[in-house]
């Protein structure tokens, strides 16, 4: 398939640009696979879809102030790191604004560089991305000197920052929300257990590359890069045995998605131990989908280079709860390989027809 194939035009006054109150008072366009039948509903009918036994995935990753103004030594030239993953307890991955900014560039910490922290940049990566290397470990400092990265569509800032951040949200590590969990309040999650509804949990840290248009033509040709996914024994266990019981998998967001199949792809890969640095794409192109309809999911804490296009078979997901996505991004490709993507499109103009919010902090879009 092409790129151009998962294309459409959105208004731009659709984009949303601030979080509507209260978190659960969003839209929901409800898609059923099988019929092809859409419903306008609101999240918070959303409890109604589910049935006892069934089990919903929440990502409870959390957004790091990984935004962090800085100045070029001894220039004093204005210049901004955006973090996207640590490589041990200094070095990170990170984007590095500013100008003719090299192996060797060092910056002083702060807008007016009067921060006690200094990095320097030890290495080029693909595109803009720099190996930098901090004077000693950022992370206690983060929510002093950091600032909450927002996508650069979104040009209103926010008026309350844990407003990108899930009611659930545990484990520091993301550069972007997901986006999905952004409905929930703690009276949603209180609807689900009292219906019988049991909530598994994962962690997927998300870098910038999930929301990253496609450059390629081809879209076989793209290249994901690593986020770390993470999946415990405890919740593994939860979600097999609800499989076995006959009762559904509930995917909130993408990066849940990505988590669920990449811990089915490495169950079903007899031999293949959990610390293997071989891709899970690579993985996945070795596995027979004709041995049985689904996999079971194992623990896993390894990095993900997962790839879903049209054409892959869900191994765990029976549904999910989603955001809408960018036009020409890999999430709008993962949600046509799941409804198939003229159904996907469909539903799509029927919310631009029906002013939904989209994007980041817009409505959802239930995947049945």
């Amino acid at each position: 398939m092409y790129l151009s194939d998962f294309d459409y035009e959105l208004p731009p006054e659709l984009i949303a640009q601030t979080p509507i109150e209260p978190r659960d008072a969003s839209r929901m366009l409800v898609v059923h696979r099988a019929s092809g039948e859409i419903e306008h509903r609101a999240f918070r009918d959303f409890p109604s879809y589910l049935n006892e036994g069934d089990v919903i995935v929440l990502n409870q990753t959390r957004v790091i102030p990984a935004r962090i103004p800085a100045r070029k030594m001894p220039t004093g030239g204005a210049a901004e790191i955006l973090l996207l993953r640590p490589l041990d307890d200094r070095r990170w991955l990170a984007i590095v604004g500013g100008k003719r900014i090299r192996p060797g560039t060092r910056l002083q910490l702060g807008e007016d560089g009067s921060v006690n922290i200094q990095a320097t940049v030890i290495e080029e990566r693909e595109q803009n991305e720099r190996v930098v290397e901090f004077s000693e470990p950022i992370q206690p400092y983060l929510r002093t000197i950091g600032q909450t990265p927002l996508p650069p569509y979104i040009t209103t800032p926010l008026a309350d920052p844990d407003r990108y951040q899930t009611v659930f949200a545990r484990y520091d590590g993301s550069a972007a929300a997901p986006t999905a969990g952004l409905h929930f309040t703690a009276e949603t999650l209180l609807a689900l257990k009292q219906k019988g509804v049991q909530i598994a949990y994962c962690t997927l840290h998300i870098g910038l590359d999930t929301f990253a248009p496609v450059r390629e033509e081809d879209i076989t040709r793209h290249v994901m890069h690593t986020e770390r996914a993470i999946l415990t024994p405890e919740d593994a266990q939860i979600i097999n045995n609800a499989r076995l019981r006959g009762n559904r998998i509930v995917a909130i967001g993408t990066t849940a998605v990505r988590t669920l199949e990449t811990a089915a792809i490495r169950s079903a890969a007899y031999g293949t131990p959990a610390n293997d640095p071989g891709s899970v794409r690579r993985t996945l192109e070795n596995l027979r989908d004709d041995v049985c309809p689904w996999r079971p999911v194992t623990a896993i804490d390894e990095d993900t280079d997962l790839y879903i296009v049209p054409g892959y078979r869900f191994r765990v997901v029976d549904a999910m709860l989603t955001n809408f996505h960018l036009p020409r991004s890999t999430l709008l490709m993962l949600v046509s390989a799941f409804a198939g993507r003229e159904l996907i499109l469909r539903a799509y103009q029927e919310a631009i027809r029906e002013r939904y919010r989209f994007y980041s902090l817009g409505d959802c879009c239930l995947l049945l």
